[in-house]
């Protein structure tokens, strides 16, 4: 694994079907934020967390920082959640801190909105580089670190992917992410090696515009998304569900220095969208579920949260 340069993260392709037999390995997909987090020097000084596009997230999650006792030099990689109101993971109660950067405000949330951190692979340990170990040999080593008692747990693994995939979706998880044991960790790659499957269509677009309230010229009410593709930033349609009032505040503070006097898509928005339409510079990404797409459009989309762990420039890569 070259550290030299920055270190991301492995991803999952989406998957068709689960697959079966002792070669892979079953994990519950978290609705979270994925970090990867670095503890180097005696009695664990340094420990810095990096979000997907190498932001340094450190201070957003000190619990998280708070490494277990007993843990030297390592990187490991895992997903930060946080639970709603039904003890379910959720990524949109995890808004209210993921924007928050000032060390008194996070410690105020800390109490409100507790973070865990669920870690599933170990990349490094004292020094040695396990990249390139078989994941069945990183989840042994990981197990072995005995992570209980900290903000810090490491999940379990299953080997009946269909068991597990009935049981998320009744459970109202996300999904699951089945593993080729053999695989090894491909940084920044897409590997076909770990599979996806969530029980709902979630993909991140990128903010193109908004629209206000009816009635109102400032109050947000719908956001217009893009897809990047090869041809540009492709219209993919108007996203009006799950922007409540607190979300609204969130994404008018974050589009508001963005303004721009033209339309960033590289295709024509439909005139009753593009009707009132406030257009921005096309940075902010977000995260919308939806019933796929129809002749190229979200069909009944609804808002998630702001991805500020992706970068709108890496998004069409990442696809």
């Amino acid at each position: 694994m070259d550290q030299t340069g920055p270190m991301l993260p492995m991803l999952a392709t989406q998957g068709s079907h689960v697959p079966t037999g002792p070669d892979w390995s079953h994990e519950v997909k978290w609705d979270g934020v994925r970090i990867l987090t670095d503890v180097t020097g005696p009695d664990r000084a340094r420990v810095r967390l990096t979000s997907r596009n190498d932001n340094d997230v450190t201070v957003a999650w000190p619990e998280v920082q708070a490494a277990p006792s007993g843990v030297g030099d390592l990187l490991v990689d895992g997903e930060i959640i946080a639970l709603n109101d039904h003890g379910v993971p959720d990524f949109r109660t995890l808004q209210e801190r993921m924007h928050v950067r000032n060390a008194r405000a996070v410690a105020r949330l800390v109490a409100s909105v507790p973070a865990t951190y669920m870690v599933f692979d170990l990349l490094r340990l004292e020094g040695r580089d396990l990249s390139a170990e078989p994941l069945r040999r990183r989840r042994e080593l990981l197990v072995g670190l005995d992570l209980t008692g900290s903000a810090w747990q490491v999940p379990g693994t299953y080997d009946d992917g269909e068991m597990l995939l009935d049981a998320t979706r009744q459970q109202g998880l996300e999904g699951i992410v089945s593993k080729r044991l053999s695989s090894r960790y491909l940084a920044d790659q897409r590997s076909p090696h770990w599979l996806k499957f969530a029980h709902r269509y979630r993909l991140s677009y990128v903010v193109g515009g908004w629209r206000p309230q009816e009635g109102t010229t400032d109050r947000l009410a719908a956001l217009l998304v893009g897809e990047p593709t090869p041809e540009g930033l492709m219209y993919r349609g108007r996203v009006g569900s799950g922007i409540g009032a607190r979300a609204g505040r969130i994404l008018s503070g974050l589009l508001a220095p963005l303004a721009s006097q033209v339309s960033p898509f590289d295709d024509e928005v439909p005139r009753v969208d593009a009707a009132g339409t406030h257009w921005v510079q096309p940075v902010v990404v977000v995260d919308v579920d939806t019933h796929g797409q129809g002749y190229r459009r979200l069909r009944q989309p609804s808002y998630r949260g702001v991805r500020s762990d992706l970068d709108a420039e890496r998004l069409g890569r990442d696809r």
